[in-house]
């Protein structure tokens, strides 16, 4: 089994909710975050004031899945979310490995317990 956390900025949700839900993925966590990555924040102007936000609203989405459904489900997201700018992010995806996973109401391990 393999965890994907996907950070994406807010817009992209959906897309990516959508890629998931093709891919038969039955659960998922969406946290909202604040972070940045290569383009350290955005300067931004009020009242005449120029000041530097360097942390921007961003959402990881969780989900583990079955091993072989992986790469397809990278390659997929890969496809819908538009690589618009070099320089500009569209997210990470980081896979780790899963060791094992139990369903706590019916004591099922492993991937049926997905």
């Amino acid at each position: 089994m393999k965890k994907l956390e996907i950070i994406i900025k807010p817009e992209k949700l959906e897309a990516v909710k959508g890629v998931l839900n093709d891919c038969g993925i039955t659960g998922l966590m969406i946290t909202n975050i604040m972070g940045y990555g290569n383009q350290k924040g955005h300067t931004q102007m009020y009242r005449g004031t120029v000041f530097m936000v360097n942390l921007l609203p961003k959402i990881k989405v969780e989900t583990v899945v079955p091993t072989e459904l992986s790469d397809e489900i990278v390659n997929k997201i890969l496809e819908v979310i538009p690589r618009e700018d070099e320089t500009m992010g569209g997210g990470k995806i980081f896979i780790y490995d899963v060791e094992d996973a139990i369903r706590i109401r019916t004591g099922e391990k492993g991937p049926s317990a997905l």
